[in-house]
């Protein structure tokens, strides 16, 4: 079966407020409390796979004041989320709610299990008190996909919420297994499709991730990236060029979103910061060369959308390399090339030229700090474009750069799915470790 540029833009990118992870822990309760005939949650119980564990410990929550934690995202979502809106689930938050679920915290609550190292892939299972009733959800493989859904013991076959679930999941699984079948002509070549309701969504997109790198320069949320590097520009210490400016935009609006800032992100390849990375040093490198139609920039962005898909079908959904700077990092760079009139040899050059540069930062969670790898990632996605334009790319002959990007992309994901697992063991260690030192 193939894949139309539509079918991947409507799997892979889509809304979300706050971080994926404690947003997919929220739906899963707030899947679960919406099978009572009332939000009185008493108790709840969660089992997570490692990788939501490790990105959803940190991150502040949207409508949570700051605060953070798998067990509060979870009560949070049990009060008062509405799993209708997927992974916009904590939109209805407020105050109140926010009170009740510190309470229920504070009285432990809430008890969050992590699974076997062994489990592989997004699993998030969610299992609720109400008086003498039990109600369970669970998620796989995809963060919004709920595949089970249980009263008192009972199997619910038919529900809303359940609604294609096993049939979102097999298409997500298929269409991945088409991707890393293409090579990169191929996937370029899907941009021929692009009507003008794709590049409305696409320009949706770019209003969603703008919006927050805004707030991110106007407030300074987080840990306040971007606002430092418009900051020493105005100092005069730095001076703005298109990479300057990339790293100002993207990291501006991770740090809004780290924060908790309810506003969402438009997502790729299922997280809000690999959408952040795979647009923004896009729509930043356009004030820089000549680009008279807003259509050729968005046709970059829906190259970078396909391109971070490609990488992330052979590296996992959640891994311990940081996909915001190995897959929409090489997105990015390839939308970037793309937009500056690279051919598709430039824009091979370019994906090798990122991957060689950042294929071994890891991820260690979700968390404020990330906007320090979004800026990293968004100057050397405009850099590498800039050197393959310009014939400087990465040979063969170093490390685990591959004659041509399709085999460079196969060696990522051979790196992220076999050889970084004790990486991954290694980092959730050191995370759990700090939870009972604090």
């Amino acid at each position: 079966m193939g894949y139309t540029i539509k079918d991947i833009l409507r799997m892979e990118v889509a809304p979300a407020l706050g971080c994926t992870e404690p947003s997919a822990v929220a739906l899963a309760t707030a899947a679960a409390a919406s099978l009572f005939p009332s939000r009185a949650i008493d108790g709840i119980e969660l089992w997570v796979d490692p990788n939501i564990y490790k990105n959803g410990f940190a991150v502040s929550i949207p409508g949570a004041e700051g605060e953070s934690g798998i067990d509060l995202s979870a009560a949070l979502g049990a009060f008062a989320g509405d799993p209708s809106l997927k992974l916009e689930v904590l939109r209805p938050i407020s105050h109140e709610v926010l009170r009740a679920s510190k309470e229920l915290v504070a009285h432990q609550g809430v008890v969050v299990n992590v699974l076997d190292r062994k489990n592989t892939g997004i699993y998030i299972r969610a299992r609720l008190r109400s008086g003498a009733q039990i109600a369970e959800a669970v998620i796989e493989e995809v963060h919004d996909n709920i595949v089970a859904l249980s009263l008192d013991g009972r199997p619910i076959e038919r529900h809303p919420l359940l609604c294609g679930a096993s049939k979102s999941q097999s298409s997500v699984r298929a269409l991945e297994e088409w991707l890393v079948t293409q090579t990169l002509p191929q996937l370029i070549g899907l941009l021929d499709d692009l009507d003008g309701d794709d590049l409305a969504f696409l320009r949706e997109g770019v209003d969603r991730n703008t919006r927050l790198a805004e707030h991110g320069l106007t407030y300074g949320p987080g840990l306040g990236v971007g606002l430092a590097l418009e900051r020493l520009v105005r100092e005069g210490l730095l001076k703005k060029d298109m990479v300057l400016a990339a790293r100002i935009l993207t990291s501006a609006a991770s740090d809004a979103r780290m924060s908790g800032a309810r506003m969402p992100a438009m997502s790729s390849a299922g997280s809000g910061n690999h959408g952040l990375t795979a647009i923004l040093p896009i729509w930043a490198v356009k004030d820089y060369v000549t680009c008279h139609d807003e259509d050729c920039v968005l046709r970059a962005i829906a190259l970078s959308h396909v391109i971070t898909a490609h990488i992330k079908a052979h590296t996992g959904r959640l891994s311990a390399i940081c996909g915001c700077s190995i897959a929409a990092g090489a997105g990015a760079t390839g939308g970037i090339t793309y937009l500056m009139g690279g051919s598709h040899r430039h824009i091979a050059g370019a994906i090798k030229n990122v991957i060689g540069d950042l294929a071994g930062v890891i991820c260690d969670g979700a968390k404020a700090g990330c906007s320090l790898k979004l800026a990293t990632a968004a100057g050397t996605a405009v850099q590498s474009a800039l050197f393959a334009l310009h014939g400087l790319d990465v040979q063969p002959t170093d490390g685990i750069v591959a004659v041509s990007p399709e085999e460079t992309m196969r060696n990522v994901g051979q790196l992220s799915t076999q050889g970084m697992i004790e990486t991954d063991r290694t980092i959730l260690d050191i995370m759990i470790r700090k939870r009972f030192e604090e």
